[in-house]
């Protein structure tokens, strides 16, 4: 096994093969506090267009992390980008920011350069056909639409965006398909079929699962299982650096995959360096935080 120490240096071409080597790789990856990083990084600038400016630099950091992990080996990213309460509870939110950011996706010129360049193909999940038809923002279906078109054979690398992807809404859309598939076929979808139809493709079930804030998962239906690793960052997710993405990987590629010991085979010395750590931390409760300034924080 490679020391994390070793693999945090090694060249990032290295660390790709590793992880290409272990088998394709499923990442899912919300990127949220996306708000609250534009503030504390240029809430002290003054634009002649704020949204304008939040959109172009959020832009420059989405693809600047998406390149880091398919640099890194991950082949599919899942990146659910805005949720169902934002049109129920969240109208402004919608109008300002969110519709922009959406068809961005699909129009803006360093998007539409990044799919290219690095060859990614881009599919859209989510109940965002349903959600978008009778409001103002209609067009941004035709938009992802002819984006999927458009790279739909670009082979180097995944990335699908979920838009209004929870899991309430997944099982009416996929209750809806079965029904018409069985009409028209005469038998049940499998899971496989049905996993096609909402991604637009077949995805793998998910392999790792990066949040941020208090520890939930969310907005991936049919491709969460239980096996996958879950990381929680502290920071939100535009922080992300290379050295977060490696620790995360080293992870996964080796902490989590060894075999739980004989404990019968165990030292002493072993059971009671293991008592030391519980006792120091058995305090510590994983997921639990305090407010401040009305923003949760977890207890570190």
């Amino acid at each position: 096994m490679i020391s994390l120490p070793e693999f945090l240096k090694l060249p990032t071409p290295e660390v790709a093969s590793l992880v290409k080597a272990s088998g394709s790789k499923v990442v899912v990856f919300p990127i949220n506090g996306t708000r609250r990083w534009f503030m504390l990084e240029h809430g002290d600038k003054q634009f002649d267009d704020p949204i304008a400016a939040y959109t172009e630099i959020v832009i420059k950091k989405h693809i600047e992390l998406y390149k880091l992990f398919f640099n890194h080996g991950i082949e599919t990213l899942i990146t659910p980008v805005i949720g169902a309460e934002v049109l129920e509870t969240r109208d402004d939110y919608m109008e300002k920011i969110g519709a922009e950011g959406l068809a961005s996706i699909a129009t803006q010129a360093d998007f539409l350069s990044f799919y290219a360049e690095d060859k990614v193909r881009v599919n859209f999940y989510g109940d965002y056909r349903n959600a978008l038809e009778n409001t103002p923002y209609k067009n941004i279906i035709t938009l992802f639409d002819d984006l999927t078109q458009k790279t739909q054979q670009h082979q180097q690398a995944r990335l699908f965006f979920g838009v209004f992807a929870d899991e309430r809404k997944a099982d009416e859309q996929t209750a809806k398909f079965a029904v018409d598939y069985f009409q028209k076929k005469g038998e049940v979808p499998t899971r496989d079929v049905i996993v096609e139809n909402y991604y637009g493709e077949y995805v793998d079930k998910a392999d790792i699962f990066i949040g941020f804030d208090r520890l939930s998962v969310f907005d991936y239906p049919f491709l969460r299982w239980g096996g996958e690793d879950l990381y929680f960052t502290v920071a939100p997710s535009l922080y992300m650096n290379e050295k977060q993405l490696r620790m995360i990987l080293h992870d996964h590629l080796y902490t989590r995959r060894v075999e739980e010991p004989d404990y019968l085979s165990l030292s002493t010395e072993a059971f009671n360096e293991i008592k030391k750590y519980y006792q120091a931390k058995q305090d510590v409760v994983l997921g639990t935080g305090k407010l401040t300034s009305n923003i949760w924080l977890p207890s570190i």
